[in-house]
């Protein structure tokens, strides 16, 4: 049975919703400077596709028609409003050519959306929050649902945020090139903790997707730019190993997932956007090429552990951290034995830069376990087993437990 006209236009505007709405908004928002009444339009834009489209048929570019739809909305608005008065004059030049195809102007727009709602002087969580329902256009209540947050609470951080740009004049603009690296690196953060947010175990799933189609949209909107491309092919990495993580509820090593049923479509195209990556190598790339070494290894013991163990050391330049230490510490106790790991272990213990975060004593109970120290390895599981985050990571743990 073929689809009705009803059904075909609700799946074309689902469909647009999905490929639309950041376009949308943000032309809206570089039109008005107005992001409330853009999200409005934007809004009611869709609604009227739906009965639109179902009785004319979906028009041959659904981006162009809603973006007309939707400016011309924001128009209508602005002309009763006496203050939009003054702002209407400014755009008497949209307002007589409503039928100009708005969409060739459309990219940088998107592009500016992403670095405002990434701005530096909001909070990260207000970042996060204003990506997703900004450019990802997700409801208040999702986004809440997702970061475990009360609605009423959540709908106060987008206001908040919307307030501090507007008061604090945070330029809607794609930033200079000399502050560029540094303010890309922030975007990639929040689109990173996104995707993130939705791959741990008790995530969403749907955020893992919006993370990987923000990381696609930023590529194409900055082709030039490799940590962009760094950060899509580790996203796409991790994502084809998603179904592998969890068995019947317990977390699954690296070395024990069923290489099977990795998704090997996912993995090709992360492969290959990594292989077309020129320039000198940024923390994304170094992380996307090991995820490669694991993603193409055949089975775990064919791992390339001494290029890992390389790659770790090079993250570390770039990016220092106690968390890139400590998976390097893996990596060489792989490559160098289990001693030249623990050695980096105890180090990082000693430090207290780690105190409260599970996967030290998990990492040192694993080394201690291959080194034979079973009732060291003992002591140090049960540590971690206290401040594992996850059911699944605890129950991984006790199992672990119940065979020393």
């Amino acid at each position: 049975m073929g689809m009705s006209a009803g059904e075909g236009a609700r799946a074309a505007v689902e469909a647009a919703y999905r490929d639309e709405w950041g376009q949308v908004v943000a032309t809206l928002i570089g039109m008005t400077g107005d992001w409330d009444l853009a999200e409005d339009c934007a809004q009611e834009a869709f609604a009227v596709a739906l009965a639109s489209w179902g009785r004319d048929g979906v028009p041959r570019r659904p981006g162009a028609w809603l973006t007309t739809a939707a400016r011309n909305r924001a128009i209508d608005r602005l002309r009763r409003d006496a203050a939009g008065a003054a702002k209407l004059r400014q755009l008497a030049v949209l307002a007589r050519e409503p039928e100009e195809d708005p969409v060739g102007d459309i990219p940088d727009e998107r592009l500016r959306l992403i670095f405002t709602c990434c701005h530096p002087a909001l909070p990260f969580p207000a970042r996060v929050a204003l990506t997703l329902r900004t450019l990802a256009g997700l409801s208040t209540e999702e986004i809440a649902r997702a970061f475990l947050v009360a609605e009423p609470a959540m709908a106060q951080r987008l206001v908040r945020a919307k307030r501090k740009i507007r008061e604090a004049g945070i330029p809607y603009r794609v930033p200079p090139v000399e502050s560029l690296p540094q303010r890309l690196a922030g975007v990639l953060a929040v689109l990173y903790l996104v995707f993130n947010q939705g791959y741990d175990e008790d995530g969403p799933r749907g955020l893992a997707a919006e993370g990987i189609r923000l990381g696609r949209v930023l590529v194409r909107l900055m082709p030039d730019e490799a940590e962009p491309r760094g950060l899509l092919a580790l996203m796409l990495l991790h994502e084809a190993r998603r179904e592998t993580r969890v068995e019947g509820g317990v977390l699954v090593t690296l070395e024990n997932q069923d290489r099977s049923r990795w998704d090997g479509e996912l993995i090709a195209e992360g492969m290959a956007i990594l292989d077309r990556t020129v320039g000198p190598g940024g923390p994304y790339q170094v992380q996307a090429a090991i995820a490669a070494c694991h993603a193409t290894a055949p089975d775990a013991a064919s791992t390339d552990w001494s290029q890992i163990a390389a790659l770790y050391d090079e993250l570390g330049r770039l990016a220092p951290s106690p968390v890139v230490e400590l998976n390097r510490a893996v990596a060489v106790a792989m490559v160098e034995g289990v001693p030249a790991g623990l050695a980096i272990v105890e180090e990082l213990a000693a430090s207290g830069r780690l105190e409260g975060y599970h996967l030290l004593p998990a990492t040192r109970a694993d080394l201690l376990r291959r080194d034979g120290r079973s009732a060291e390895a003992r002591a140090s599981y049960e540590e971690a087993l206290e401040l594992a985050p996850t059911e699944a990571e605890r129950r991984y743990l006790a199992g672990r437990l119940r065979e020393l």
